[in-house]
């Protein structure tokens, strides 16, 4: 049985499900925003302080992966790992139902939260990267998009309730359910087909063998940086790096429509709902017709599209759309729609083009790295943004700043694009485990 091009294997199917598990738990997002705002009274800057806190765990991935890879635990290098990712889940987010009481607390909490989700998107993204290896991007592309998509179906049927949940039992209730929902990545470590790792008593005090060719700790680090400081790896990821870091405005917009425009719980599920439909209707979008487009093409048609359509927010906050006879929430519901679309589609890419530049026996470690650096572009346009909301004046109460820093935030997006050559320019799709514009050497 095939779904997106990929055979359900045991494997394929945890992996499916973990990405179901990280997109299903959008459920506590509008929770913790509103929360944030209502229950703890912080502005626009602070709560965008606090998520990009929550963020950090992100940018420590290589420690993951190189845990996974180097230390098996009870014998397994991913099973383990899972198993703990899922409870460490759990624990975050029943605290969050029972026991915070300060911005402190929450933000300690949203943290465990995502460091539960980052260190078992680690352990997944190694199990995707060992069989996306040395594949074409068509190939790896539809193993990416079966991720992806999975994770765009969790926030599917988590999106309506989301909102409807926070209405009808506060965000408190939300929080106690989400903390049932990572149980189901510890549920399905049993079926990853893994080889236990075994140590052989003679070599107690040395490195770790198996069949499975672990490398010692200092091996690894060797070889990692051997990876990394290659042009076609170091270059790409620059050019990512810079897409990635420019401001953004999302925390005021929260602000904006919940306050002034007064935007409900429920309605906000529904925008979500859309959002998430448009997550998957990007992975389509990548996986039918972008396959074989070339990466500088991708970015650059995505980036200006993307900016433009970005600046109709200004519509909303300065009322255009009322005077077209568009009202708020249907408008709201378009662009949202829209700007996802894109968005999903134009960073499809990116996750191929890291996956398949990962050489044999760090998967987890270089994959991790890779996508550390792409977070950090992402915690520091978030930053940048908390920074320019306070510099503009937006506030919890006053936005007549608001459109000024929306248009700033999207022309910003273009400032990368002068860097385009970073990035490879040979055919997606032409890459092979023999193509020597994508091979990894092991230094």
């Amino acid at each position: 049985m095939k779904f997106f091009g990929v055979e359900l294997s045991p494997d394929n199917v945890a992996v499916a499900m973990v990405y179901f598990v990280q997109g299903v738990l959008g459920l506590s997002r509008l929770s913790v925003s509103f929360y944030l705002k209502d229950d703890l009274h912080l502005d626009p800057a602070e709560t965008a302080v606090i998520s990009g806190f929550s963020s950090l765990p992100w940018l420590v991935k290589p420690v993951y992966g190189f845990i996974s890879d180097s230390l098996p635990l009870f014998g397994y290098r991913r099973r383990s790992y899972l198993v703990l990712s899922g409870l460490l889940g759990a624990l975050s987010w029943s605290l969050m139902a029972g026991l915070v009481d300060s911005k402190y607390s929450a933000a300690f909490c949203i943290l465990l939260g995502s460091l539960s989700v980052a260190f078992s998107g680690v352990v997944v993204d190694s199990m995707v990267v060992e069989q996306a290896r040395g594949e074409s991007q068509s190939v790896s592309g539809s193993l990416q998009s079966l991720c992806w998509g999975s994770s765009a179906f969790g926030g599917i049927v988590s999106s309506y309730f989301s909102g409807s949940l926070v209405d009808s039992y506060g965000v408190r209730f939300v929080f106690e359910v989400t903390a049932l929902l990572p149980l189901i990545t510890s549920t399905v470590a049993v079926l990853v087909n893994e080889q236990r790792v075994v140590r052989p008593a003679a070599r107690q005090n040395k490195t770790w063998t198996s069949p499975l060719s672990l490398q010692s700790p200092k091996q690894h680090i060797i070889q990692l940086w051997g990876a990394i400081k290659q042009p076609n790896v170091f270059l790409p990821t620059l050019f990512i790096f810079l897409w990635q870091a420019t401001p953004q405005s999302d925390s005021a917009m929260f602000y904006f429509t919940t306050n002034k425009l007064g935007f409900t719980p429920e309605f906000l599920g529904r925008v979500k709902l859309v959002t998430s439909i448009a997550s998957l209707l990007g992975v389509g979008l990548y996986n039918g017709f972008l396959k074989t487009v070339p990466l500088r093409k991708k970015f650059l048609v995505t980036t200006i599209i993307g900016t433009g359509l970005g600046m109709t927010q200004v519509f909303l906050v300065t009322g255009l759309n009322m005077q077209m006879g568009i009202s708020d929430e249907w408008f709201a519901i378009g662009d949202s729609l829209i700007l996802t679309v894109l968005g999903q589609a134009s960073f499809m890419p990116v996750l191929v083009l890291a996956a398949r530049l990962c050489p044999e026996g760090m998967e987890a470690t270089l994959f991790a790295t890779l996508m550390s650096i792409l977070n950090g572009g992402s915690v520091l346009g978030g930053l940048m943004g908390a920074g320019l909301t306070q510099l503009f004046g937006v506030t919890k109460d006053s936005f007549d700043n608001l459109a000024t820093l929306i248009i700033l935030c999207n022309l910003s997006s273009l400032l990368p694009l002068p860097l385009l050559g970073l990035l490879p320019r040979d055919s997606p799709d032409s890459g092979s485990k023999d193509d020597p514009e994508i091979e990894m050497k092991s230094n």
